[in-house]
């Protein structure tokens, strides 16, 4: 697992999501890339449109706190003191076809017991009771990065992409092979279509997440 980059980096590169395409030196890769999630839909209360909340009984905090914002012209999702998690469902995703999932991430505030920090939840399939099978991407405060958790009957696997709590207020972006991920820990293909994508944030915490993007390289 390599080290999670800092913006810095993927600004100097020259990428940039534009209208649903990803645009590398001003050439269109469309049939390269796949937006998840670019965080230009929201509805009134600052909430991203087409996700859900996973305890339909606090639904109040979760839009209080899940709210997209904007800076220097780039639109990016605040979590704050969540402790709950968030779902994009029918996604129309082959994670065989689109391995590779890009994001970024931004610490704000977070003390050094929380664990985890974050994740990002990539969901490739569903096991027999219809329930998500997924890798836990983990923002963890004290485990080394590259860390594989395994997971029981009912929590998923977890692999640290990114870890401590002093960098706040950086830009850090996380590559990782979900396609070759998921094999290697539940031992066998996904299907064929990705059930969905989900983010949490602990209790206490302040995050940023930005643009979720699925690419076709190895």
């Amino acid at each position: 697992m390599k080290r999670g980059r800092m913006i810095r980096r993927y600004l100097a590169v020259g990428l940039m999501v534009c209208g649903g395409l990803l645009m590398v030196g001003g050439t269109t890769a469309q049939s390269q890339t796949l937006v998840l999630e670019d965080f230009q839909g929201k509805d009134a209360e600052g909430f991203p449109l087409n996700w859900e909340h996973e305890n339909q009984r606090s639904q109040s905090k979760g839009r209080d706190a899940y709210k997209i914002q904007t800076e220097n012209g780039v639109s990016f999702l605040t979590v704050k003191d969540a402790g709950q998690r968030i779902k994009k469902k029918k996604i129309d995703w082959d994670p065989k076809a689109f391995p590779i999932l890009t994001w970024r991430w931004r610490l704000q505030k977070a003390s050094a017991d929380t664990e985890p920090i974050a994740a990002i939840y990539a969901s490739l399939d569903t096991d027999l009771m219809f329930i998500p099978v997924f890798t836990k991407y983990v923002w963890s405060a004290a485990k080394p990065e590259g860390t594989l958790t395994e997971g029981g009957m009912f929590s998923g696997s977890e692999i640290v992409v990114q870890s401590g709590t002093k960098a706040v207020g950086q830009w850090f972006e996380e590559r990782v092979n979900v396609y070759e991920d998921f094999k290697r820990i539940h031992k066998h293909e996904p299907a064929a279509k990705a059930w969905g994508i989900s983010i949490i944030a602990a209790s206490g915490v302040e995050i940023d997440v930005g643009s979720m993007v699925a690419t076709a390289g190895r």
